[in-house]
């Protein structure tokens, strides 16, 4: 029986494409894709992580689109990505103790204790928030026939993404710390974050126009906002009461 691999197209015999490697059977991705990726895919580090950061800044929405449908020998998997650069930009903060609220005025909130536990655990608070990003994302694109999992995985590679932006522009931090303008850095991390968005998403969503995919994205972070804010208020509830 010939398969056409999903990967580069060519055809084949038996369970691997004899000219890239790719699998034949490319599971869709859902629950089981992810635990499989929780298990095996932090303990292998290979190409995949500069070839992955290469296409998410070069052609990042295409990229995710044919990763999701398939084509993902060449690249690193998701969580495992995010989880390395939250790691090396979680180090880099706590190393050069990089303070975000040093200018905050005194509340009854530890503030100094709350920067230093977001530094020690910065790849667990980002994989964190993805979830609460995907809720806006299944909200607002929920007619682009997608599931909760498979847009899990989109909003994963776009983490890794604005982090390794985060990385790239972590001198403008150190002097914006130096300078105590640190308010200044986290406006401009925010719009090139938010830049980054769009830009995925417009390329990711093909087969909607780019004004509709751009409403959309935008109504998608506002239902994060607002779940995010929800969850924060929970949480500092439950913690005065305890």
């Amino acid at each position: 029986m010939e398969i056409i691999c999903k990967n580069c197209k060519h055809v084949f015999h038996g369970k691997y494409c004899n000219n890239c490697g790719q699998t034949a059977e490319t599971h869709k991705i859902n629950a089981h894709f992810l635990w499989h990726d929780i298990q095996h895919g932090l303990l292998h580090f290979d190409v995949g992580i500069p070839y992955s950061i290469k296409q998410l800044f070069t052609r990042p929405g295409h990229s995710i689109r044919e990763f999701i449908e398939g084509k993902r020998v060449k690249h690193f998997k998701p969580l495992s990505l995010v989880v390395v650069l939250a790691t090396l930009y979680g180090l880099l903060y706590h190393y050069f103790h990089i303070n975000l609220f040093a200018n905050t005025d005194k509340t009854e909130f530890d503030y100094d204790t709350f920067n230093e536990w977001m530094a020690t655990h910065f790849s667990w608070t980002t994989i964190a928030t993805i979830p609460i990003y995907t809720i806006g994302t299944y909200i607002a694109f929920r007619k682009q026939g997608y599931n909760y999992v498979e847009y899990f995985v989109l909003n994963t590679f776009k983490a890794s993404q604005r982090i390794f932006a985060q990385i790239l522009m972590f001198p403008i931090l150190l002097y914006s710390h130096s300078a105590s303008h640190l308010q200044w850095y986290s406006n401009l991390t925010y719009i090139v974050g938010m830049i980054l968005i769009f830009w995925t998403n417009i390329q990711f969503f093909n087969k909607i126009s780019k004004t509709k995919a751009f409403f959309l994205t935008l109504l998608s972070h506002v239902i994060f906002l607002i779940c995010f804010t929800i969850l924060f208020a929970l949480i500092l509830a439950i913690k005065s009461i305890l």
